[in-house]
């Protein structure tokens, strides 16, 4: 990046590319596709938080209890992420595409 400033280049207008949905549909598969990637991420990360508490949370039944919380929070989440695609399908037909 550097080396292509101190190059001297000069940028062109017509060189920039937009990414621009072509219809409706398009869009609310795009909105699904992001919905579904963040949900599960999210999940994996409550997953993740849930199995370190467990683990290093000895005998504390505080640490336990918040284990259980973080392992019910991940499967709303994967739950959540599985109903994107319905969720789209009902925004589908209330919008008409």
């Amino acid at each position: 990046m550097v080396a292509l400033l101190a190059s001297g280049a000069t940028a062109h207008a017509d060189t920039v590319v937009l990414a621009i949905a072509a219809t409706v549909d398009e869009v609310l598969n795009n909105i699904r596709n992001w919905l579904m990637g963040i949900l599960a991420g999210l999940a994996t990360v409550f997953l993740t938080v849930g199995g370190v508490r467990r683990v290093f949370g000895g005998g504390d039944p505080g640490e336990q209890e918040k284990a259980k919380q973080a392992f019910k929070s991940a499967g709303i989440g994967y739950g959540l992420a599985a109903l994107a695609p319905l969720v789209v399908t009902v925004l589908k037909g209330i919008v008409g595409a």
